[in-house]
């Protein structure tokens, strides 16, 4: 088995691509008019209208309801990475912050509420999870 993506569902797909396309730097891939991915080197973000549950089980995903899963994106430098998103993100939860485990992590969400995390490994055991 591989994992290989999470797909988020919003009622306004444009605006939530276009947060994404932003604050990550990657451009969309848009396979179909309701649905887009960012595809990256481990896994794939992919964002679909909430037409789009029509195709699966009704009501199988609310759009802004989940209040339990981070969205997490490894990134070079997460003091640079808030600085950049300050003013992107509709909130910060947590500024810079070196967790016990070694990562140093920024959480905001994003339009649709969801909790983004941006990391650093900070420690060499931090770095060998990630290898």
């Amino acid at each position: 088995m591989q994992f290989v993506s999470v797909r988020v569902i919003t009622d306004d797909i444009a605006r939530l691509v276009e947060f994404y396309e932003r604050a990550t730097g990657l451009q969309a891939r848009w396979p179909a008019e309701r649905f887009a991915e960012f595809a990256g080197a481990s896994c794939t973000l992919a964002i679909g209208s909430a037409e789009t549950m029509a195709l699966f089980s009704a009501g199988a995903a609310v759009p802004g309801s989940n209040r339990t899963a981070i969205l997490e994106f490894l990134v070079d430098d997460v003091d640079r990475e808030y600085e950049r998103l300050a003013s992107l993100a509709p909130e910060i939860v947590q500024k810079p912050t070196t967790m016990p485990w070694g990562n140093r992590s920024l959480l905001f969400r994003d339009p649709d509420g969801n909790l983004v995390n941006f990391f650093t490994p900070r420690t060499e055991a931090a770095r060998a999870r990630l290898a």
